[in-house]
C-alpha cells in the first residue's frame, strides 16, 4: 500500500509537470552537439582556451577525444566545510589527469556562512546567495568547452545553488564532491545546554566564546544534521556523489582515497560516446527519492524551500503538498542532532546514508526507476559505503543492523511512524513545522499572540522579563519579498529556556528557523507572507492562535469581519547596509515559499 502512494504522488507531479518537463528536456536536447563541444569553437577561441595550459593539456585539447572537466568550486576560508577545498583542487586536478582527462578551474562560486551570520544582518543576503551561486555556475559553464563537471560545494544555499546552475547545462553529466564532517568536538547537546545557560544569564559571554570554539574547531562540515549535512544526504539520494562518501572527515586516507574516485568517476562518464546528462537524472522519481531520504532523516526545513526551486530548474513542479502526503507515510528512522544527541560522525560509524537507503529499499520506500552517476538503473550502489582495505578503496555493503539504535533503526521499528515535517494550513496561511526535535507534547500550542516585527524585538522583550507566561511568538517581515528571509535561529535558546519553565510557547513567523531547528514548535516559512498581503499583517498581541502539528492547523480566534477591518501593519524601516541595497531587485521578483523563494520562474 505504501509503496503504492508514493507511485501515484511521484505520478501526479509527473502528470502536473509535463508540459515544463518536456520544454527543459527540448532544451537540454538543443544543447548537444555533434561530438566535443571544442569542436564547434573557432581557432580564436579555443587558442584562448589552451592559453593557460601546460603543453600535455594543449595537445589534448586541441582534439576532441579527451574529456574536459569542468571545476566549479565554492572554497572559501570563512567556511570551515569549505576551506580544505584549496588544498583539494590541485588533488582533484591531478586524479582527472591520471583518469584519462584534463580539467580546468571554470569559476569559483560564492559561499556565505550563516554561521558567522546567523542574526546579522548579512543574514537578509543567505537565501538569495543560492541565486547568486546558481548564476555564477551557469557564467563558470558557459564557455561550452566542457564534456562534465566536477561541483565543490557542501554548505547550505551552496549546494541548492550548483545543482540550479548546472540544471542549465543539463545535457552534461555532473559529480559532486564533498569535503566532510570535522571531528566531533563538544557535544552538540552541550553547546545547546551553554546557549541556554548564557541566554538565562546564568554565564557571561567568555564562557560561551569557548564553548562554541571547541564546538566548532576544525576544517570540516559542522558536525550537527542541519542544512549542510543535509544536503550531503541529498545528494546521494540523488545518485551525484559518490555512495558512503558524505561524512568523511578531510585530511583522511580515506577521503583522499574517494576524491580520487570521484575524478575518475567523472573522466568515465564524461568520455561515453553519449554520456547521461545531469538533466537525466534529476527527475521526478528521483527527486522524491530526495524528499523521503529528507523525512528519514529528519532533515532540515530549509529543504522544503530548496527541492522545489532545484525541481524548477528540471522542469519539475513540487509543491508542500507533496512532503506532506510523504511526510504521512514515511517513518523517522534517523536521531541525530538537533533530532536526536548523536553528531554525524556518529551517524555514519552507526551506518550513516549507505543504511538509510538500504532500509528504505527493503521497505519499498524508494523509487527504483532512477539513473545515477555509478551508473545503470536503482540505487543499489548506494547501500554501500567505501572502506580502506590496505593500500585499496573498496565499497562494503551497508551493515543489516545499524551500530547504534539510537541513531539508526530499520523501517519496522521506526523512532517515530512519520516523517519529520508537518504542513499547516489555516487562517494564518501555509506554514512548514519541524517536528522531529520537538516532543509530542509541545506540538499543540493554543496560546495568545504577542507580536513582533523583527526578532531583535523578541529578545528585547526576553531581556526585559516580559515573556514569563503562555504566548505564541509572531514575527513578521521576514518573508523573502521583505528582507530575504532570513533565519531566526538565534531565538531558539530564549524560546527554549522559557519552554524548559513549563511555559506553552511557540513561533509563527514568515522567515526561517534553519536546519538546527530544535525543541520549539514554530510554523516557518509562512505564506502568503506579511509584506505580500498575508493575513500575518493583520495579528495584533493578544489574538489567540492554535498551532497543531497533528492535525495540519494554524487557525487564528478572530472574527473574519474583524479581521478585514485592520489595516496592514506597516514593515519597519531598515538601513539597506552590508550589500542588502543591491539585492533590491532580488525582493521585487523573488517568488512564494511555497514554490521555493526563487527568482527563477518555471
Amino acid at each position: 500500500m505504501t509503496r503504492k502512494i508514493i507511485q501515484d504522488i511521484t505520478d501526479r507531479i509527473a502528470e502536473r509537470s509535463q508540459a515544463s518537463r518536456e520544454a527543459y528536456i527540448e532544451k537540454l536536447n538543443a544543447m548537444r552537439t555533434a561530438g566535443r563541444p571544442r569542436g564547434q569553437l573557432a581557432c580564436g577561441n579555443l587558442a584562448h582556451v589552451l592559453a593557460a595550459c601546460s603543453e600535455g593539456d594543449k595537445k589534448s585539447l586541441s582534439g576532441e577525444s579527451v574529456p574536459n572537466i569542468a571545476i566549479v568550486s565554492a572554497y572559501n576560508d570563512m567556511l570551515s566545510a569549505h576551506q580544505p577545498y584549496h588544498a583539494m583542487l590541485g588533488e582533484v586536478k591531478n586524479s582527472i589527469s591520471a583518469a584519462g582527462g584534463v580539467s580546468q578551474m571554470a569559476g569559483g562560486v560564492p559561499a556565505m556562512c550563516d554561521g558567522v551570520t546567523q542574526g546579522q544582518p548579512g543574514m537578509e543576503l543567505s537565501l538569495f546567495s543560492r541565486e547568486v551561486v546558481a548564476m555564477a555556475t551557469a557564467i563558470a559553464l558557459s564557455h561550452n568547452v566542457f564534456d562534465g563537471a566536477v561541483l565543490m560545494g557542501v554548505c547550505d544555499k551552496i549546494v541548492p545553488g550548483l545543482l540550479m546552475g548546472a540544471l542549465s547545462f543539463g545535457h552534461l553529466p555532473i559529480l559532486f564532491i564533498p569535503s566532510g564532517p570535522m571531528p566531533t568536538g563538544i557535544s552538540n547537546s552541550q553547546k545547546a545546554m551553554v546557549r541556554q545557560q548564557f541566554a538565562a544569564g546564568e554565564i557571561g559571554r567568555d564562557e560561551l566564546l569557548q564553548s562554541e570554539i571547541m564546538a566548532y574547531h576544525s576544517p570540516g562540515t559542522c558536525t550537527f544534521y542541519g542544512t549542510a549535512n543535509t544536503n550531503q544526504m541529498m545528494l546521494e539520494l540523488l545518485g551525484l556523489q559518490l555512495p558512503g562518501s558524505s561524512f568523511i572527515n578531510p585530511g583522511t586516507p580515506l577521503r583522499y582515497a574517494v576524491t580520487d574516485a570521484g575524478a575518475q568517476c567523472i573522466v568515465n562518464l564524461a568520455a561515453q560516446e553519449k554520456p547521461i546528462g545531469l538533466g537525466e537524472m534529476v527527475t521526478t522519481a528521483s527527486l522524491v527519492n530526495a524528499i523521503i531520504g529528507l523525512l528519514a532523516t529528519g532533515g532540515s526545513t530549509n529543504h522544503t524551500l530548496h527541492i522545489p526551486a532545484i525541481a524548477a530548474a528540471a522542469g519539475i513542479k513540487i509543491t508542500w503538498q507533496d512532503f506532506a502526503d510523504l511526510s504521512a507515510i514515511v517513518p523517522l528512522i534517523t536521531r541525530v542532532y538537533p533530532n536526536g544527541t548523536a553528531d554525524v560522525n556518529q551517524f555514519q560509524n552507526a551506518g550513516g546514508v549507505p543504511y538509510v537507503v538500504s532500509a528504505l529499499r527493503k521497505a519499498g520506500l524508494l523509487n527504483e526507476d532512477v539513473l545515477t552517476i555509478m551508473g545503470g538503473t536503482g540505487l543499489a550502489a548506494y547501500t554501500t559505503a567505501p572502506k580502506m582495505v590496505g593500500d585499496s578503496l573498496e565499497w562494503k555493503p551497508a551493515p543489516d543492523v545499524a551500530g547504534d539504535d539510537m541513531i539508526l533503526r530499520p523501517v519496522d521499528r521506526p523512532f517515530q511512524s512519520t516523517g519529520g515535517l508537518a504542513l499547516l494550513k489555516g487562517e494564518i496561511g501555509s506554514a512548514i513545522m519541524k517536528i522531529s526535535a520537538v516532543k509530542p507534547e509541545h506540538h499543540r500550542v493554543r496560546a495568545p499572540a504577542i507580536v513582533f516585527d523583527s526578532q531583535d524585538g523578541l529578545l528585547e522583550a526576553y531581556k526585559a522579563g516580559e515573556l514569563e507566561r503562555d504566548f505564541i511568538a509572531v514575527i513578521r517581515f521576514q518573508g523573502p519579498k521583505a528582507n530575504g528571509m532570513p533565519e531566526l535561529h538565534k531565538l531558539t535558546p530564549s524560546l527554549g529556556v522559557l519552554q524548559d519553565k513549563g511555559h506553552k510557547v511557540a513561533l509563527v513567523t514568515d522567515g526561517r528557523m534553519s536546519g538546527a531547528s530544535g525543541k520549539v514548535p514554530a510554523a516557518i516559512h509562512v505564506t502568503p507572507e506579511a509584506l505580500a498581503g498575508g493575513v500575518l499583517a493583520r495579528i495584533v498581541t493578544g489574538d489567540m492562535i492554535t498551532l497543531d502539528a497533528n492535525k495540519g492547523i494554524l487557525s487564528l480566534e478572530v472574527d473574519p469581519k474583524t479581521l478585514d477591518a485592520r489595516v496592514n501593519a506597516t514593515p519597519p524601516c531598515t538601513l539597506l547596509t552590508i550589500g542588502r541595497d543591491l539585492f533590491t531587485p532580488f525582493r521585487d521578483q523573488v517568488g512564494m515559499a511555497t514554490e521555493g523563494a526563487t527568482i527563477f520562474k518555471l
